[in-house]
C-alpha cells in the first residue's frame, strides 16, 4: 500500500530552509501553509481564513491581489519583463525614479532588491563619495542602540541587535552605537523631547571626537521597528540633522519599514522638516507584490561620482536592478497614495482607521501583564511583562493563530502592523483576538 502524500507544510519543512527560523521547532510547530490571498485575508490549505496582522513582514500596504496594482503588472508583463539596467533604460523606472524625487527632493535613484541591500549600497555610496572628494579616512560609521538594518555582513555592522550579529562578529567591522531616543529609556519625569535632546548630546560629543574618520550616520526615523518598536521625537532627527551638517556627516534615513504612510506621514523624516543625504526604501515601495528597493541621495553625493574615470563610478549592481515589473507595482503604489481609495485620501483613511482601533484595544491596553502602550500612525505596540512566561513569544504567535491572526510579537513585545484595508469587522477580530490570545497565555 503507497504512503499517503505529505502535506505541503511537510514537504516544505524537508525541502526549504525558512528564514529566520530555527527549524527543528517546526517538527512540533507545524509550518503554516497559505494556499492563497485577498485584501488583508490570508487562506490555508484547508480553507480557514488569518487576518494578516503583520502585512506579510510589514510589506503589504493595500491588501494582497489590490486591483490597481495586479492590473498595472499584467500590463507591464505584456510590455516588457525585464532588462538590465546598465547601459539600457525603460519607462517605468526612469517615472518611478522621477516620482521618488519629486516627492523627497532626492533626484537620484539607485535601486536593488530588498532593504539589507540598500542599506549595503548606502553605507558604500557614502563612505566612497567622501573618498572620491579626497577624505579617504572617513569611511565609519554612526549607529542607534537597538538599531536595525537588516542582516547581510554590512548591515549587521550597524545593527545593534545581538541575536542577529553575534554569531558573525568575527566578520563584522562594528560600528559605534550611541543612545537611542526610544522613549521608554527616558528617566521618570522626562519628555520624549527632552530624552531626545539629551540623545542628541551624547551623538554631539561622538561626532565632535570623531567626525573626521565619521561617513554617515544611520537611523530609522520615529520608529526602530526590529528593536522592540521604540519611538521616538521627532526632535532627535531635527538636531541629528543639524549635527551632521556641521560636522560634515552624512545622514542616512532607512524608512525601509516606516516607509509609506506607516508613521502618518507618506515618509517618516518628513516630521521632522528635514531632508536626509541617503533615504532607504523597500517593503511597501511595491506593495508587498515584488521585491524592490531603493536609496535616494542628493545632487552633491551624485556629483562625487560623475567623472570620465570609471573608477570613480559607483561600482555596485545587481542583475535585477530597477527590474520593470517590480517599478510598476512600485508606480501603482504611488498612484494609490496620489489618488486615494474609494475616493478618500489614503493617509486620512488610515488615520481614522487607526482611532477606531485604538478604541478596541482599550481592554488590551488594560490588561495587567501590558505596559508601555505606544502607537504612530498604523504602528501599535505593547511591552509585555513575561516573567514566568517562558517562550511568550512562540506561544503567543500559535494561539493568535487559533483567533485567526496572524502575529508574530519581537520578544516581549507585541505589536500591530496591519494592511491599510480593515473594515469594522476586520477591526474588531484584530483587537479581540489579539486580547483573547494574550489571556490564553498569560491568564486574564
Amino acid at each position: 500500500m503507497s504512503a499517503a502524500p505529505m502535506s505541503l507544510a511537510e514537504r516544505s519543512r524537508r525541502a526549504v530552509w525558512h528564514p529566520c527560523t530555527q527549524m527543528k521547532r517546526h517538527e512540533r510547530e507545524p509550518l503554516l501553509a497559505i494556499a492563497r490571498a485577498e485584501g488583508p485575508w490570508l487562506f490555508d490549505t484547508d480553507g480557514k481564513r488569518y487576518l494578516d496582522a503583520v502585512s506579510s513582514w510589514w510589506v503589504n500596504l493595500f491588501g494582497h491581489g489590490h486591483p490597481h496594482i495586479r492590473a498595472a503588472l499584467a500590463d507591464q508583463l505584456e510590455r516588457l519583463d525585464h532588462v538590465m539596467l546598465a547601459g539600457l533604460t525603460h519607462e517605468p523606472v526612469v517615472e518611478l525614479s522621477e516620482r521618488l524625487g519629486a516627492l523627497t527632493d532626492l533626484g537620484h535613484a539607485f535601486y536593488a532588491s530588498d532593504g539589507a541591500s540598500a542599506t549595503e549600497i548606502a553605507l558604500k555610496m557614502s563612505a566612497h563619495a567622501w573618498r572620491n572628494a579626497g577624505r579617504p579616512a572617513k569611511c565609519e560609521f554612526v549607529g542607534l542602540e537597538g538599531g536595525y538594518h537588516g542582516e547581510t555582513v554590512g548591515a549587521l555592522s550597524v545593527t545593534d541587535i545581538a541575536l542577529f550579529r553575534e554569531a558573525y562578529a568575527p566578520l563584522v567591522r562594528l560600528s559605534a552605537a550611541l543612545p537611542s531616543p526610544d522613549a521608554r529609556r527616558a528617566e521618570p519625569g522626562e519628555d520624549a523631547v527632552a530624552f531626545a535632546r539629551r540623545c542628541a548630546l551624547a551623538l554631539e560629543r561622538h561626532l565632535e571626537q570623531h567626525h573626521a574618520r565619521t561617513a554617515a550616520l544611520i537611523l530609522e526615523p520615529l520608529v526602530q521597528c526590529a528593536g522592540g518598536f521604540g519611538m521616538h521625537d521627532p526632535e532627535y532627527l531635527r538636531l541629528a540633522r543639524a549635527l551632521c551638517d556641521r560636522y560634515g556627516v552624512h545622514l542616512i534615513c532607512d524608512e525601509i519599514a516606516v516607509g509609506f504612510g506607516r508613521t502618518g506621514t507618506l515618509f517618516a523624516h518628513e516630521q521632522a522638516g528635514i531632508r536626509p543625504d541617503f533615504l532607504c526604501l523597500s517593503k511597501g515601495l511595491t506593495g508587498g507584490t515584488l521585491p524592490l528597493s531603493v536609496v535616494l541621495t542628493t545632487d552633491a553625493v551624485y556629483g562625487a561620482f560623475y567623472d570620465d574615470r570609471g573608477a570613480r563610478g559607483f561600482l555596485h549592481s545587481h542583475s535585477y536592478s530597477g527590474n520593470p515589473l517590480a517599478c510598476r507595482a512600485a508606480l501603482a503604489v504611488l498612484d494609490l497614495f496620489r489618488d486615494g481609495q474609494g475616493g478618500e485620501p489614503v493617509l486620512a483613511r488610515n488615520h481614522a482607521t487607526a482611532q477606531r482601533l485604538d478604541a478596541l484595544c482599550a481592554p488590551l491596553a488594560a490588561h495587567p501583564r501590558v505596559g508601555a502602550a505606544r502607537r504612530l500612525g498604523m504602528l501599535w505596540a505593547w511591552d509585555i511583562d513575561v516573567d514566568g512566561l517562558p517562550g511568550f513569544s512562540g506561544a503567543y504567535h500559535l494561539a493568535a493563530r487559533d483567533e485567526g491572526l496572524l502575529l508574530r510579537p519581537i520578544g516581549n513585545t507585541l505589536y500591530f502592523m496591519p494592511p491599510y484595508v480593515l473594515d469594522d469587522a476586520a477591526l474588531a477580530q484584530l483587537a479581540g483576538g489579539a486580547l483573547r490570545a494574550l489571556e490564553r497565555v498569560c491568564g486574564p
